[in-house]
């Protein structure tokens, strides 16, 4: 493939991100900020980004929240019959599958998930999560050591297939309730 001809990075790959915070200044000021921040997040109250076939939440993160620096949390939604992108990363990932039925394909080995299962993606492993139900959308919380394996230079991630561009017929316009 031509470099003109490659696929365009999502737009999130295009911008800055925060994937370790500096921590500086004295330590009584410091100590006291982090036990000053909230401890509760309302991820109803954040938009979805992304769609149509994967939606997202970065709930989360070293850039969003100053309490946290080693891991990150995001809830996804797979629109019905669809999949999210095919890639790998090193870090770990332990979802929680909060509603619906499908599937996880790792290394080329299926994984059939449901809601109330955690799965687990291990270090370095191609994966893609996948909706099983063709009308339901499937959502889950992710929890990864991402910032902690970008702190100790140990960050590769590689994109193999990007999500679908449109909704499944009949899901043209799905969106997720908050």
């Amino acid at each position: 493939m031509k470099p003109e001809e490659e696929e365009p990075k999502w737009e999130r790959w295009q911008k800055d991100r925060t994937f370790v915070r500096e921590v500086v200044g004295k330590y009584d000021e410091i100590y006291k900020n982090l036990y000053n921040q909230p401890r509760v997040y309302k991820s109803k109250e954040m938009p979805w980004k992304n769609g149509p076939a994967v939606f997202g939440k970065k709930v989360i993160n070293p850039q969003r929240n100053m309490i946290i620096q080693a891991f990150e949390t995001h809830i996804d939604v797979l629109g019905p019959g669809n999949h999210g992108q095919k890639h790998g990363h090193m870090n770990s990932a332990v979802f929680y599958i909060l509603d619906g039925d499908g599937y996880d394909v790792h290394d080329d080995v299926k994984h059939p998930w449901k809601a109330g299962d955690v799965c687990i993606v291990e270090n370095m492993c191609v994966h893609q999560h996948f909706n099983a139900d063709s009308q339901k959308p499937a959502r889950y919380v992710v929890f990864k050591a991402k910032p902690t394996f970008v702190f100790f230079h140990l960050y590769f991630q590689q994109m193999v297939d990007y999500p679908p561009k449109e909704g499944k017929p009949g899901f043209e316009n799905f969106h997720p309730e908050p």
